[in-house]
């Protein structure tokens, strides 16, 4: 469950708000939209109707009594975690459905979208507009969501499609320096009346003995000199669990990189291109993260070392790694019901990421936003801040 939001919930803040999820996938062929290559993968189609699954359970079906479910199979199809709603089919069996077909799919979009838009224009109260501030901040989280998938899919084809919708990494041209952090008590947390997630609540102090933190994030070249360095062959730079992971499936660089005739290749969504080494390196796990740091005889910050220096450097190229396990704060109280499954059921056996990323939807970047991900994830936009 979500904050309170002052956001202004309007019919045509909702459509536009839908009509850029449409956007992400409107140079997709139907071949690409069903597929799942990984379980961790969601098929296309599926984020386009799991977000319109979301606004026909939790709104029209509660609130809008003339409303008739588009279809009722959809609910068991489409859900993804709330079990306080019912079964649903298993993540990683998303990929089996080839129907309903991707046109059925935009049929039902297209529905929702006329009833909810039609339903807010009559007007709504304080607790419907909270609820659907928080469906499209949903829908919001997911259409980064579908570009990390939408290059999953196409970065493991051997064609390497292009997607139209630009994705750009920007060069880090500053200097490396590191900007020093006073001994201190600190407060941690949201603290005003714009939007956020429950679990950026609790605002609380922390103290911090005296750190620094560097001013950007850590470049392809340098991660390159850690690689021929051997660092994914050096157990000592790895956790147990890391190291054995790098092992298992056989890691030597990044997610998305190729070693080809004497250099090293990426796969970006806009083609297959050389490594460029003044972009900050990217789609790394929180294993590799960590080794990296090792090796340069630093560590990653904390979130809350994070959170304390961001006003003093940019964020927003990657989702930054910090040396936090994703737990509660103090006071962290979780809502009766489905909403009340949205974070809290989460905060286990994950680590925190800061920041946000360039695929991250717009008014969804700021400092105390905690993204969450298993360690041995890097299919994220994921990059890496030394701190010591």
């Amino acid at each position: 469950m979500q904050a309170i939001t002052t956001n202004t919930i309007t019919s045509e803040r909702f459509l536009e708000i839908r009509q850029q999820t449409e956007q992400i996938c409107s140079s997709l062929e139907p071949e690409d939209v069903s597929i799942q290559p990984a379980d961790f993968v969601s098929p296309p189609k599926w984020h386009l109707a799991h977000t319109t699954w979301f606004f026909e359970q939790f709104i029209l079906s509660d609130f809008c009594s003339d409303y008739k479910v588009f279809h009722e199979d959809y609910a068991y199809y489409f859900n993804s975690y709330y079990n306080n709603v019912g079964k649903r089919v298993l993540r990683a069996e998303r990929g089996l459905m080839t129907r309903p077909t991707l046109q059925s799919v935009l049929e039902y979009r297209a529905c929702v979208n006329e009833h909810l838009a039609q339903f807010i224009a009559k007007g709504i109260s304080e607790e419907i507009s909270n609820i659907i501030e928080i469906g499209l901040q949903h829908e919001q989280q997911h259409q980064e969501l579908l570009i990390y998938d939408i290059k999953y899919i196409f970065g493991n084809q051997p064609s390497f499609p292009k997607l139209d919708y630009t994705i750009q990494l920007q060069v880090e041209t500053q200097t490396q320096t590191f900007i020093p952090i006073k001994e201190g008590v600190y407060e941690i947390g949201h603290n005003n009346d714009g939007f956020c997630f429950d679990n950026e609540l609790g605002r609380h102090k922390v103290y911090l003995h005296e750190y620094q933190i560097s001013n950007r994030l850590v470049t392809n070249a340098e991660y390159i000199q850690f690689i021929e360095a051997g660092g994914y062959n050096d157990f000592n730079l790895w956790h147990a669990e890391g190291w054995d992971f790098v092992q298992n499936n056989k890691l030597k660089a990044p997610l998305y990189w190729h070693y080809v005739e004497e250099k090293w290749m990426q796969y970006t969504l806009n083609g297959f291109v050389e490594v460029d080494g003044n972009l900050p390196v990217s789609h790394v796990t929180f294993y590799e993260a960590f080794a990296y740091a090792q090796w340069k005889g630093m560590r990653l910050p904390t979130e809350f070392e994070w959170e304390v220096a961001s006003v003093q450097f940019k964020y927003g190229q990657l989702w930054e790694w910090t040396n936090s396990a994703y737990l509660p704060y103090p006071n962290y109280t979780k809502v009766d019901g489905a909403l009340g499954e949205y974070n809290g059921k989460f905060m286990v056996n994950q680590m925190v990421l800061r920041g946000a990323s360039v695929a991250t939807s717009k008014n969804h970047s700021r400092a105390t936003y905690r993204n969450f991900f298993q360690a041995n994830l890097r299919w994220q936009f994921s990059g890496i801040r030394l701190a010591k």
